[in-house]
């Protein structure tokens, strides 16, 4: 992936006034890598026909939806009929969870889910807690992740489904989903993992894994936004949670969207062909900017797993400062975030920091920095110092 973004070589002077900021958010958003753009632009011109439809123009948008399904299935060791569309990441947790409890009936009424959970797992697990259904949200420890021994004690004979996400959004912590999958599967216990951030920054095998149901996320690793995928390993329980016709296997009714699916597809071929040596590209890139800063800021405190972490994610609270008031200072340099681009309430602590346990000094200090297949080492170096001078300029009034 490393060679499919273009950067501009003048990009190497910290000091140029007239040029946008240095992206440093691509756990929020990524752009549309150039050659998805090109596998896409037919699909938004001349073949525009519905996959569904029995004429030359809808058989080759269904024999284009086929072949994306296939790459999908491929970057994450699936079989394609195990792949269902989604308009984004969001509806695919919604139906692995909603999808299961409406197949599943009152047979098991039981969810385990922890409590660093993306919004469209915790949203969709409080609404079946509100319609009857037991909940039980596992806690963390302080660098993010939940403990099995806790696991197993919240385990019932009536529990249904575990929701633990592969790679938290906002620290980057890694769960230990292996782990958990040999706990449960032989219960009988389904499980699910959200690994929206995780795809095209590390391999992903869902049978190594152990899943029965996995989300992505098209816009996470260089697909348009507005395309999802949920892997359903077959003989998964699971009913559709809208009403309408028998697109995606009678998953996901409503005509495709082409363009964006065939855009999925040629993003999981890209992140396929560039695994592992981009993982390592990102991690060269997010320690040296660790480096810098902390070489720099004394009390700079890392938040998360330092071992067990997304390779492009460095979330830091920087002491003294308010993270918000960091990044407005250092606007003109650095685009980045305080955390997830997902929550409703932008002044509100964290919730993951929160469940963590970081004191208030700590959650209103933080900053998540993720960098990106076309983050060069000289940005690198250009946001550091932009974020240390900003950084000076706040301690000193």
């Amino acid at each position: 992936m490393r060679s499919t973004v273009a950067t501009d070589p003048a990009r190497t002077r910290c000091d140029e006034q007239d040029m946008s900021p240095i992206y440093l958010d691509y756990n929020a958003t990524t752009p549309v890598a150039p050659e998805v753009l090109d596998a896409m632009l037919p699909w938004l011109r001349s073949q525009f026909g519905n996959p569904s439809s029995t004429h030359p123009y809808g058989r080759r948008a269904a024999q284009a939806v086929a072949a994306a399904r296939r790459q999908v299935a491929d970057l994450i060791g699936a079989q394609a009929h195990e792949i269902v569309f989604t308009g984004c990441a969001t509806e695919a947790n919604n139906l692995a969870l909603l999808g299961v409890a409406r197949a599943l009936g009152t047979a098991r009424r039981h969810l385990v889910v922890s409590a660093v959970e993306h919004p469209a797992v915790m949203a969709p697990a409080l609404h079946l807690r509100d319609r009857g259904w037991a909940l039980t949200v596992l806690p963390v420890d302080a660098f993010g992740r939940i403990s099995t021994d806790a696991l197993a004690d919240a385990l019932r004979p009536d529990t249904a489904l575990v929701s633990v996400m592969h790679a938290n959004n906002e620290v980057g912590t890694l769960q230990p989903i292996r782990e958990i999958a040999r706990m449960i599967c032989e219960r009988g216990i389904l499980l699910h993992t959200d690994a929206a951030q995780s795809a095209g920054k590390l391999p992903l095998n869902v049978d190594e894994l152990g899943v029965g149901l996995l989300t992505l996320a098209g816009h996470k690793f260089y697909a348009p936004k507005g395309v999802g995928a949920l892997y359903v390993r077959a003989g998964t329980p699971i009913r559709s949670v809208l009403h309408g016709a028998e697109q995606e296997y009678g998953l996901r009714p409503g005509t495709e969207n082409v363009a964006a699916i065939v855009g999925l597809g040629a993003a999981a071929a890209l992140a396929r062909a560039s695994l592992p040596a981009a993982s390592a590209h990102l991690r060269a890139l997010r320690d040296r900017l660790h480096e810098y800063l902390v070489a720099a800021i004394p009390g700079l405190r890392l938040n998360g797993d330092p071992d067990h972490r997304l390779p492009n994610t460095l979330h830091l609270s920087f002491p003294g400062v308010s993270g918000r008031a960091l990044l407005a200072e250092a606007g003109a340099v650095v685009a980045a975030s305080v955390g997830s681009a997902c929550h409703s309430e932008p002044a509100a602590v964290s919730d993951v920091l929160a469940a963590m346990g970081a004191d208030a000094a700590r959650a209103a200090g933080a900053v998540r920095l993720s960098v990106g297949c076309m983050t060069t080492p000289e940005e690198v170096k250009c946001a550091a110092e932009g974020l240390v001078a900003a950084w000076q300029r706040l301690r000193s009034q």
